[in-house]
């Protein structure tokens, strides 16, 4: 796969559609995605001395910073895995692997060139599928296929075969630190379930199930391309789209920056710390496909750092994320424009759900302040959850609504300041109960 050919302004420009404000994050990001492109045009010689620049997000949670990791993974359809650094100090840190974390990276890059290699063969297994369909509906097939392919036979019942896979007839219990044996044993299994021990260890067996056409063709379409691909390819793919192009977002560093401690729980965090780094600089972690080099994936970690500060990370893993970003905390002008601009807004959202119970919800422009005036004040008086707080006001806002949509078909209802007031000024004046509720 070679990076997609996007300049760090047509990144951000894809950003601005679904993340609001963060201009300095979203600039550090692009230019990390085009560094990517950019290594891989540089003489073989040289390419492998050309390391990614990692990056440190910081600020308060609720202001993107997952979210411009996770489309930005999805903009250079790169593997993408997203994990909580505090997770490795709950049973110490040798308690979870932390090379587990390259491991899902691998699982997710497997997945990603499995799905992008069957779409390139659905055409082919549409026509196999279509083949056994009209297999088991019998007649006439030259003319079945005109009737099928027409949709026709769409509402018809037909009795098709498929595969299903099932589960151990073994279980596999772990402690902690023990994934990749699991992983193996389970693989173990599997692969004997396939031969003359299948009845006992579980695997792919046959049953008949009756169902629509239209249906049994979308069953046997996806099952005959996931057969068609060629698995030893999609996992030399994946391990180099993982090398190369994985992403690994590490949430929730500042729970493991520690100052010097003559022992208690920040021994654990700095073990982590210790556990992480030779992950960050380049190491071979050990795969079910295989050893993975993790020297060029490319690591964003974040984290609020309200208490700790990145200076308090062990000197060695600092200076392997050597981009730092503050993000800003959001106002409520970008609370509203949340709610306004990005394509998958909240308000289009709530719009369209209540649509399918024939219930027509109109956001005007007063409402849209009224919600963002709201929400910035809770905010304020309480916990600062940044867009996060825009969830609750609106379902709190668009409770009775939701809840009798299905006796209001024909309904149109317009939420402007007053109807937003009516309904949460209350609520929001009163500090216990905003905490509480909103």
């Amino acid at each position: 796969m070679q990076a997609k050919n996007l300049s760090p302004r047509e990144i951000v420009a894809e950003l601005d559609r679904h993340i609001v404000g963060q201009a300095a994050a979203k600039r550090a990001v692009a230019t990390a995605l085009r560094s990517r492109w950019r290594r891989q045009r540089v003489s073989p010689d040289l390419r492998d001395e050309i390391l990614p620049k990692n990056i440190i997000l910081i600020g308060p949670t609720g202001v993107g910073k997952t979210e411009i990791a996770r489309r930005l993974a999805r903009l250079a359809d790169a593997p993408f895995i997203k994990v909580e650094a505090s997770k490795f100090t709950e049973v110490g840190y040798v308690g979870r692997d932390v090379d587990a974390m390259i491991r899902d990276l691998v699982e997710a890059a497997v997945k990603l060139v499995k799905e992008e290699e069957m779409q390139k063969l659905r055409s082919r297994a549409r026509a196999a599928a279509e083949d056994r369909v009209l297999g088991a509906y019998g007649g006439d097939r030259d003319r079945g296929r005109s009737r099928l392919q027409a949709g026709a036979l769409d509402e018809e019942e037909v009795e098709i075969e498929v595969s299903e896979r099932s589960a151990p007839a073994i279980p596999v219990v772990a402690g902690p630190g023990m994934e990749e044996m699991t992983q193996g044993l389970q693989d173990m299994f599997q692969q004997m379930g396939q031969g003359p021990l299948g009845s006992i260890f579980g695997g792919a067996r046959k049953r008949r199930r009756k169902v629509k056409v239209k249906e049994a063709l979308e069953i046997l379409t996806e099952e005959e391309a996931a057969r068609m691909v060629d698995m030893d390819r999609v996992v030399r793919e994946a391990v180099g789209r993982a090398e190369n192009h994985g992403i690994v977002f590490i949430d929730e560093i500042d729970k493991i920056a520690t100052r010097e401690s003559a022992g208690g729980p920040d021994v654990s965090r700095g073990g982590v710390q210790r556990d992480l780094l030779p992950i960050v600089e380049g190491s071979n972690v050990n795969t079910k496909y295989g050893t993975v080099r993790t020297d060029h994936v490319l690591f964003i970690a974040a984290g609020a750092f309200h208490v700790a500060k990145v200076t308090d990370l062990i000197p060695e893993l600092q200076g392997r994320f050597p981009i730092r970003v503050e993000l800003e905390p959001l106002t409520r002008s970008d609370l509203a424009r949340i709610l306004r601009e990005p394509s998958g807004s909240l308000t289009r959202q709530y719009a369209a759900l209540l649509a399918t119970e024939g219930v027509e919800v109109i956001f005007q422009d007063d409402g849209v302040e009224e919600i963002a005036r709201i929400a910035a004040e809770v905010n304020e008086r309480t916990e600062n959850i940044g867009a996060r707080r825009l969830h609750t006001v609106m379902e709190r806002l668009l409770d009775e609504i939701s809840f009798d949509a299905d006796r209001m078909a024909g309904a149109r209802i317009p939420v402007d300041a007053s109807y937003v007031r009516e309904r949460l000024d209350g609520i929001a004046r009163d500090e216990d109960l905003s905490r509480y509720i909103l």
